[in-house]
């Protein structure tokens, strides 16, 4: 046989060493590229991408997610993209759906808790709590509270506006007793202004005061009567100040027994008249419910300019019990018996003296 036609054990050994080495190199090829491409590829791309995306487009995206479920079941093309990437080992649906869950009730916890915390009255402290609830509170303790200050507070203006007109303080005085009936009467209040202060034109000097005596020539009258009502207090006086009308005035050492109305003194002349003559300047008073003038009575001497606090210019009826029951001067009882109009107990003529409460 030629050398051509013969096969030679280079042909044959050349097929097998092709197999052989065929066979061999397909476990290489294998080993090399398939763990390689697994090893490399799968686990860096899930740790990588799946994450990633997942973190950042659920909770910040969740409208185009959404879109885009629904795009995937319109077409029918198949499986959304995010199962797609679940099955590529992305985070499973399940596990991205409970954590969306949680982020909406953690912002929902704390969207509660600002709420709370805006209406929450210790929010803003106990204080600003306590003032609102005072101002606004329309029963219990708080509301009387606020509501007896502003009664205590409306008669501290109207006491201020009083003393501002008045000029003197208090303004006001309560009558105490009845030496004054019929016109000026137990509990009423009256209004004072201060010596010299709207004086009329026939009052004698800076006092302010018209006697009873001027009264009569000008035809001045207050209260009921000429002359005006003065409170004055005697240097020797502890008790209230007396509130009673101005009769004539003398002067130091003037024998007045004949200027008297034998009506208000029992004396025979002026040795037997109390105060007569007039140990100094003053006037000559007397209550109009009263037997006898101050001066024969012993009540006071003749009252100087300086002792006079204040003229009186009005009345209110009643108001003055709310003093008098407060002092314990009148009793409440009895107060509500003479304000119904109840016969009131007779004054004999020896209760000299009305008092005004100041």
């Amino acid at each position: 046989m030629d050398e051509g036609d013969r096969p030679t054990e280079t042909d044959e050994s050349a097929g097998r060493d092709d197999t052989e080495d065929g066979s061999a190199t397909a476990p290489d090829e294998t080993d090399d590229r398939i763990p390689d491409e697994t090893d490399d590829r799968i686990p860096n791309e899930t740790d990588d991408r799946v994450p990633d995306e997942a973190d950042d487009r659920i909770p910040n995206e969740p409208d185009e997610r959404d879109l885009s479920d629904r795009g995937g079941d319109r077409s029918g093309s198949g499986p959304p993209e995010s199962e797609s990437e679940g099955d590529a080992g992305g985070e499973p649906e399940s596990s991205r759906v409970s954590s969306t869950d949680g982020a909406s009730r953690l912002d929902g916890d704390a969207d509660w808790e600002s709420r709370s915390a805006s209406t929450d009255p210790s929010a803003t402290g106990a204080d600003e709590s306590l003032l609102y609830r005072f101002r606004h509170d329309r029963d219990g303790v708080l509301m009387w509270i606020r509501e007896m200050l502003s009664s205590v507070a409306v008669v501290l203006l109207v006491g201020l506006l009083l003393f501002g007109v008045s000029g003197v303080w208090p303004p006001m005085v309560a009558v105490e007793s009845g030496s004054m009936e019929p016109n000026m009467r137990v509990g009423d209040l009256v209004f004072v202004t201060e010596p010299g202060r709207l004086a009329p034109d026939a009052a004698e000097n800076g006092v302010g005061v018209v006697t009873h005596e001027v009264g009569q020539e000008v035809d001045y009258r207050t209260f009921g009567s000429y002359g005006s009502v003065m409170i004055y207090s005697p240097p020797d006086r502890a008790g209230s100040p007396i509130i009673h009308r101005a009769m004539f005035h003398v002067n130091e050492g003037e024998n007045w027994y004949d200027r008297a109305d034998a009506e208000y003194h029992n004396a025979v002349d002026c040795g037997s008249l109390a105060n007569c003559p007039a140990p100094h300047d003053g006037y000559i008073t007397l209550g109009d419910n009263n037997g006898a003038y101050d001066q024969a009575s012993g009540l006071s001497p003749p009252v100087r300019a300086e002792w006079v606090n204040g003229v009186a210019r009005a009345r209110v009826p009643f108001l003055g019990y709310i003093r008098l029951i407060a002092t314990g001067q009148v009793e409440l009882n009895e107060a509500i018996t003479r304000t119904i109009g109840a016969t009131l107990p007779p004054v004999s003529a020896s209760s000299f003296g009305a008092n005004a409460a100041a």
